[in-house]
């Protein structure tokens, strides 16, 4: 099993998702989250005061997936979250050793 993780822009939040679902991915955490890369943010104006605004919103999907299923994900990630401009966002891929799931006890790829 592997753990995805996309910090993404948040208007594309629902693309992603429908492209995920389209895809048989099913299960996901959604956190707002703000920070900076190579954007480094940006200069705002309040009441004639320029100042700069360092952390910017972004939303950080969490999806697990089979081993199976995780270029079918990514690439729908890719291809939804990207609009080409700098500030796209990241994706994160981690082994996970082990997932249970609560109400029933199943481990594995059959609590997915």
């Amino acid at each position: 099993m592997k753990k995805i993780e996309a910090i993404i822009r948040h208007f594309k939040l629902e693309e992603v998702k429908d492209a995920l679902t389209a895809a048989g991915i099913s299960g996901m955490t959604v956190s707002e989250v703000r920070g900076f890369g190579r954007q480094k943010g940006h200069k705002e104006q309040y009441r004639g005061a320029e100042y700069t605004v360092d952390f910017l919103p972004k939303v950080k999907m969490e999806v697990v997936v089979s081993d199976g299923d995780l270029q079918t994900a990514v690439d729908a990630i890719l291809k939804t979250a990207r609009t080409g401009q700098i500030g796209d966002g990241k994706i994160f891929i981690s082994e996970l050793q082990e997932a249970i799931r609560i109400r029933t006890g199943e481990t594995g790829s059959e609590s997915l």
